[in-house]
């Protein structure tokens, strides 16, 4: 029987993380490389994605970056081509990159739906089932992490935020995790989704600037924001050993703000 850091442990793995270049997909690749992993990150700007991989590798931590445009098609593609290429296999794939816009609903701009939809959702599948059909299913092993969002769990309180994509998006993502833990469980694939409340990132600044970092932290039980480390015990339970019997959930972490 192994301990429990055992259980934890990365020592020996791979992982993709989509846009790991900043923010919680950062804190994320952070969290497995300092557990022992080897990771690719991913987002769309190299010069971000260089200065993710120094940061890592100050930690110690093994990565290397490859810029695509996962809405893309092609591009997916290619991205996964060569971080097969670079590492192997891949054991654990995060599905973070994503995008959102606000304007009123009925007003809505198709090109801002389907920008929104096209990385939120489109791109999670196929980069998905690609790794799924190349390295996971093949090994019989693997663990599939999305990156949801509290607001595919409800809607957005009146006089809030307009963000109908995004949380249409966000809905879609958990049940596409939960569908798809149904279906990948036969081929020893874990398939699970975390799902943030507020953290201080590029993605919220905007809603930050305008209603306030306090007001959306006194809304949160705990009275506060995610902050930089608020993400890496909940990715390394899903992505180890140690959360081998856990598949089709979603974890609020989120200050205790969707359980009031």
């Amino acid at each position: 029987m192994r301990t429990t850091q055992e259980l934890f442990s990365l020592k020996g793995k791979t992982a993709i993380v989509t846009g790991g270049s900043r923010g919680l997909g950062l804190q994320m690749a952070e969290a497995l490389g300092e557990q022992g992993a080897r990771i690719v990150i991913s987002s769309r700007k190299q010069e971000e994605l260089d200065q993710a991989v120094a940061h890592l590798a100050q930690r110690g931590i093994e990565a290397v970056a490859i810029a695509a445009d996962l809405s893309d098609e092609a591009q997916v593609n290619a991205f996964v081509d060569e971080a097969l290429r670079r590492l192997g296999h891949v054991d654990i794939l995060v599905n973070n990159a994503g995008a959102t816009w606000g304007a009123p609903a009925e007003d809505y701009p198709l090109e801002a739906w389907d920008k929104v939809m096209n990385l939120n959702v489109r791109a999670i599948f196929l980069v998905t089932q690609r790794v799924g059909k190349l390295s996971m299913i093949p090994r019989h092993h693997g663990r599939v992490i999305t990156i949801s969002s509290i607001a595919g769990l409800a809607g957005n309180p009146p006089g809030m935020m307009q963000t109908l994509a995004y949380n249409t998006s966000k809905g879609a993502v958990v049940n596409f995790t939960r569908t798809l833990a149904g279906e990948w469980g036969r081929h020893g694939i874990t398939v699970n989704s975390i799902a943030p409340g507020f953290f201080p990132s590029k993605m919220t600044k905007g809603v930050l600037a305008a209603f306030g970092q306090d007001k959306l932290a006194s809304e949160a039980p705990l009275g506060r924001l995610g902050d930089d480390e608020d993400l890496k015990g909940a990715v390394v339970l899903f992505a180890s050993d140690a959360g081998k019997h856990i598949t089709g959930q979603i974890l609020a972490v989120d200050g205790g703000v969707s359980a009031v």
